[in-house]
């Protein structure tokens, strides 16, 4: 059923373009579909970061139980060799974050260019390409590092699957 609206109220939206702002049901249809891209794209880099927190989490739980160990433990002060190599696992951990985590801004700008270009009928979401390279390219880097926690992760606790991977 129509909305009802007065001549007066109805004059004033059609002079003051008001109507233009509101998309039709079909140029929402489409917006929706542009933004289905970066709307997985944005599920994936949350469920990353929450896989790189939950690692990291672990990592940090570990130094702490090391680093209570104290120098007349003589049966575990030996595991205390491993502090660094669980720092660094440390720093390629955040800094896999803190890149997930611009990938997720990038792709938060982009979802934002295109339902503003959408609403205001812009031909060309500017930027939309450069973001989608910016989001993809930190996403990318985020994955190296994490590799790079894997394979560190790996080394020492499993030395025969190193020597599989060379």
């Amino acid at each position: 059923m129509p909305i009802l609206i007065s001549a007066k109220a109805d004059q004033y939206i059609k002079m003051n373009g008001l109507i233009d702002l509101v998309p039709e049901a079909k140029q929402l249809s489409e917006i929706f579909s542009q933004a289905l891209a970066p709307t997985f794209f944005l599920g994936v880099v949350a469920a990353f970061v929450s896989l790189l927190a939950s690692r990291l989490s672990a990592v940090v739980e570990r130094v702490q139980t090391l680093n209570a160990i104290t120098d007349d433990d003589h049966a575990r002060v030996h595991l205390k060799v491993d502090l660094e190599r669980l720092k660094l696992r440390a720093r390629y951990l955040n800094s896999a974050i803190v890149a997930t985590l611009y990938s997720g801004l990038c792709t938060t700008l982009l979802l934002g260019i295109l339902f503003v270009s959408a609403l205001f009928r812009l031909k060309y979401a500017y930027g939309a390409a450069l973001l989608f390279v910016l989001a993809t390219f930190f996403l990318g880097f985020a994955l190296f590092r994490f590799a790079q926690e894997a394979r560190i992760g790996l080394a020492v606790r499993h030395p025969h699957v190193v020597k599989l991977l060379d």
